[in-house]
């Protein structure tokens, strides 16, 4: 929650996610100041979430855009949940819905277990497990 705790920077990972990928896009995309874009994109970069790519359009200065990472893609169904909740449960938040671009119905983001059962919130447990060759 530390990276990714604030507005501004769920907004940059959707857009990410939708494909924006320069500064400029972002920093009007997302409605912030360009030193605010420019300190979130720092913040997710460094905690793996975008990378930094060099490109250069003709005639000019070379300069970054920014991608998802794997690690960036993974915490997508954490922020498309995030989304899910507000459109759910906030009245005045109604416009994002989810949809399966195959068949254009309504997606949603839920949890199955490794056998495919869907798995409600009063059937999920958390366990803490040690990690191999630690304490």
């Amino acid at each position: 929650m530390g990276v990714i705790g604030t507005k501004s920077a769920m907004l940059i990972l959707r857009e990410a996610y939708y494909g924006t990928t320069r500064f400029d896009d972002f920093a009007r995309r997302v409605g912030i100041t360009k030193a605010a874009t420019s300190a979130r994109l720092t913040e997710l970069v460094d905690a793996g979430l975008l990378a930094r790519r060099p490109y250069r359009e003709p005639g000019q200065r070379v300069r970054d855009e920014y991608v998802l990472t794997e690690a960036g893609t993974d915490l997508m169904p954490v922020v498309w949940g995030m989304f899910e909740w507000g459109r759910r449960h906030l009245a005045d938040d109604t416009r994002l819905h989810l949809t399966h671009l195959g068949c254009g119905a309504e997606a949603t983001v839920e949890i199955r277990c490794a056998q495919g059962h869907l798995v409600p919130p009063d059937e999920l447990g958390v366990s803490l497990r040690h990690r191999s060759g630690t304490d």
